[in-house]
This record gives C-alpha cells, structure tokens and sequence, in this order.
C-alpha cells in the first residue's frame, strides 16, 4: 500500500496546494469515520493483535501500539475516530485555542519533497474550545475508546501574555472531560511570543494553574484527574531543558512531547525563504538527541512522546531506543501514506518481542 502512495495518489495530492491537499485527507478521514462497521472491521485488520504483542502503559493510559498521530492534523476534533482503523495507537487532536481563530494568511504550509520535509506557520487555526467540545461531546467519551485521546492546548493569539495562564485555563475548562491525557503547547513558533511561556516563571506560573485545577477537578468533581504533559521546542539549549525538567518535576507533570517543529534551516534548507516551523525528516537527528538528553537527565522515569523527522522503521526505532515511550508522526504520513502508523507500529513490536 505504502508503494501505491507513493507512487500514483501521492502525485496527485501533491499537484494540490499543501493546505489544500490537508483538508482533503482529514475531509477524507471525517467522512470514513463515521462509517462504523467499515472502521471495525478495518481496524481488525490494521491493529496489532494482543494476543501477540504487548499494549504499552504510560501516565495511567493502555496505547495497543507506540505509534500516535501527532496535533496538527486533527485541529478540529473532525477525523480521528478513524484513526484506530488505518493503524494509530492513540491521536493527539489540536491545537486546540480557547477562542476560535483563522490563523496566519495563507499559503501558510511549504512542501521540501527531496528533503522529505514541511515548513508551516499555521498560527493555531481552530474553531475554538467550545465548538471542539461541543464536537466531542456526540463522540466517543474516555473509557469508552477504542485508542486514548490527547487534546493539545495553545495560546489564543489575541491573549497577551499576561493572560496567557487565564487563556489555556479556559481550554482546559472546556475540554478537560473529553480528553484522556492533555498536553499544554508552549512550543510552536508561530504565534507571537508563545515560545516565551517556556521561560521559568512563566512556566512556573502556567503549570502551577493547570495542575491545581486539575486537582481540584479530581477532588471537588469527583472526576479522573488527567494526565497533564508539555511540549517543547527542538530550539532551547540543554541549559533550557535542565530548567523544564526541573518544573515538571515540581508540578508532577504525567510526561514531555519532544519535539514541535524547529526554526533552524539545517543543510539543503539552508536557503529557504519561508518563515514558520520546519518539521520532517531534516528534524530526525535534533530530536532524538533531545529525547536521550531527557531521558538520561530523569533516568528513564518521565515518560517521553518522541516526535520529529519519523519517516521510517529506522528513525523510529531511533527515538524507541534513545528512550521515547511512545511516537508521534505526521509530516512522514504526508510522504508515506495513510497506512505509514501501521506499518511503524509492526515494525516497533516485532523489535519488543526480539527484544525480551
């Protein structure tokens, strides 16, 4: 299947505009979604069997596989009950901004084919935390999911960042209920400023909030408190990252997604033109080393969602071995194919089960 793709459906889809050609496939995904009985019995056929391979337990949460599908291709909480059928072990939907917002002028999303790569500045486009909620609310609710599902929440670019912390606790609000783990954004480059919420007493403040009212949920509701976990950037220093791990261990914070896209142009986009966040296989090397800095920091105990330049059974491998828990793709299922998660996630348990 990865070589029709390739070879005949992603032509056709990459004589499309990048943008255009995004909507198509969650369009596409939507729509088969909500077709029951064809995403059961495709399921059957794309998931790993338990009987034969070990489901993975992280932050309190059951994954069937290692291989999630990462925010930014499901902004709007439209496409992912489709994503167990086509080989996901969990999906990651957002961001998600407490106001609805269009997001930067478009053409906003650049296609590198040879490099296997994809520049963006997006800007957060959703329809905001209530229409997302109101969505999930006719979906299915956690515990009763096939696979777990993250809600990413990020900055709406009309909060200043003194009322950056009032701003995602209205998401979190919002959208706590329908979320199985919850992930806070303060990463992406392309809202103004976000990436400043990375600094310590701002991040300080933003996850000393969410984690007392994700308490206070828990004790005063009598609701499941929720995983919380934070995703970086492939750009701070190692200094930087020493100081983000210090803060989630003072929050207990459930786990780290390393990384969101980079600002740096390494080796034949070094002349690229475009602004915005690069993610693809150009990321592959920043990334892994990030994990295994996390990892080796924290001695393998926090719980580490890898992401970044995965385009195939290798570089996957790659971020398992430098102690990611899980993955997350998405730019390489732009070049390999709806069926790229499920031929990662056989690929990552044939190698659990050599391995024990």
């Amino acid at each position: 299947m990865g070589l029709i793709y390739e070879k005949a459906v992603r032509r056709i889809l990459f004589s499309l505009s990048a943008e255009r050609a995004h909507e198509l496939a969650v369009s596409s995904m939507a729509a088969f979604g909500k077709v029951g009985l064809c995403c059961r019995v495709m399921e059957r056929l794309k998931q790993l069997s338990v009987s034969s391979y070990r489901p993975i337990e992280a932050f309190g949460l059951q994954f069937p596989n290692a291989v999630g599908l990462a925010a930014g291709f499901d902004k709007n909480a439209r496409a992912w009950p489709a994503a167990a059928a086509i080989g996901f072990g969990h999906v990651e939907i957002g961001t998600v901004t407490a106001l609805q917002q269009p997001g930067n002028p478009k053409p906003r999303v650049f296609r590198y084919p040879r490099e296997e790569a994809v520049i963006n500045r997006m800007g957060f486009n959703n329809d905001g935390a209530d229409l997302v909620a109101k969505r999930l609310s006719r979906q299915t609710k956690p515990g009763q999911r096939r696979i777990p599902l993250g809600i990413n929440l990020g900055k709406s670019k009309a909060a200043p960042l003194d009322k950056a912390v009032a701003d995602y606790l209205a998401s979190y609000e919002k959208l706590a209920d329908y979320a199985d783990y919850l992930v806070l954004n303060v990463s992406s480059p392309n809202t103004p400023d976000l990436r400043k919420l990375q600094e310590e007493d701002r991040l300080r403040e933003l996850l000393g909030a969410i984690t007392s009212a994700n308490r206070d949920r828990a004790t005063v509701a009598g609701k499941a408190r929720k995983p919380l976990l934070l995703k970086i950037a492939p750009d701070l220093t190692y200094w930087q990252i020493d100081t983000v791990l210090e803060t989630i261990e003072e929050f207990g914070l459930d786990g780290i997604i390393a990384t969101n896209t980079t600002l740096a142009r390494p080796g034949s986009l070094a002349n690229a033109n475009e602004a915005g966040g690069l993610s693809g296989r150009p990321l592959r090397a920043r990334a892994t080393q990030i994990i295994r800095y996390i990892s080796l920091a924290t001695g393998g105990k926090l719980p580490i969602i890898g992401v970044g330049g995965i385009h195939d059974e290798a570089s996957a491998g790659e971020k398992m071995d430098a102690g990611a828990t899980l993955i997350q793709v998405y730019t390489g299922m732009i070049f390999r194919g709806p069926f790229f998660a499920c031929d990662l996630a056989r690929a990552l348990s044939e190698r659990q089960k050599l391995r024990r």
